[in-house]
């Protein structure tokens, strides 16, 4: 998708945690969430050539010093998702428990939840589902919103959720602002975000997953010399 990529020489447990998890498919996050639970370094290194010089996921400390001024580690994406929303349900407490306990219990797994500003005491819920779990959510999500007196449910499994990482993200502001000016230069719409220290995801709709992913990868200068070289 990206063919000027670089390989990163060292990555941290945390970021190659978030990017496993979120689509990357590098590495299981559990793996990842092994390793770093008992302190084991692993390097990743192509099985067809298995003496080359992978990257190394480690713990974030004096090893990784000499990249902490870069802002971003890599782009993932994540086709296998699924958005829908329950329009009008009461606003008051313990609906959200009632439309996610169900779900939750059929071992559907939700991932972003936006609510909207309640009006004249009714509000509207949005969340998405891994796509494989997608007819189901809707067959559970419709008898819930019915139970509830909801007005309708709203559905899309044409969606990408497109994510940047990086522990640069805790010291430095302005990279929500920079993903969103350079997505919005392309004409490609955010339906949903989501933030945590260390990760920026939108939900974008599926047909701009790569031009998304390269637009990110320029706008982060995340392509070019192989490794963290310019960093050391």
């Amino acid at each position: 998708m990206v063919p000027s990529a670089r390989k990163l020489d060292w990555i941290s447990y945390e970021e190659m945690l978030e990017m496993a998890s979120l689509g990357s498919k590098v590495l299981q996050a559990r793996a990842v969430e092994f390793a770093m639970k008992h302190g084991v370094s692993l390097h990743v290194r192509p099985t067809a050539k298995p003496d080359t010089q992978g990257t190394w996921v480690v713990e974030e400390e004096e090893e990784m010093s000499h990249l902490e001024d870069i802002l971003i580690s890599g782009v993932s994406f994540d086709k296998n998702q699924a958005k829908i929303t329950i329009s009008q349900v009461p606003d008051s407490p313990g609906i959200a428990a009632k439309i996610f306990t169900p779900l939750g219990e059929n071992g559907i797994i939700v991932d972003m939840i936006v609510q909207n500003v309640s009006r004249e005491g009714l509000t509207d819920m949005t969340f998405t589902v891994p796509r494989t779990d997608y007819k189901k959510s809707i067959i559970i999500t419709k008898e819930v919103a019915d139970s509830l007196g909801a007005k309708e449910i709203l559905s899309d499994d044409k969606i990408t959720k497109v994510s940047l990482v990086g522990v640069g993200m805790k010291t430095h502001s302005g990279v929500a602002t920079k993903m969103f000016t350079a997505l919005s230069k392309e004409g490609i719409n955010i339906l949903m975000i989501s933030t945590s220290e260390i990760k920026i995801s939108c939900v974008i709709e599926e047909k701009y997953t790569e031009l998304a992913v390269r637009t990110l990868h320029e706008a982060f200068k995340l392509s070019g010399t192989s490794g963290n070289e310019e960093k050391k």
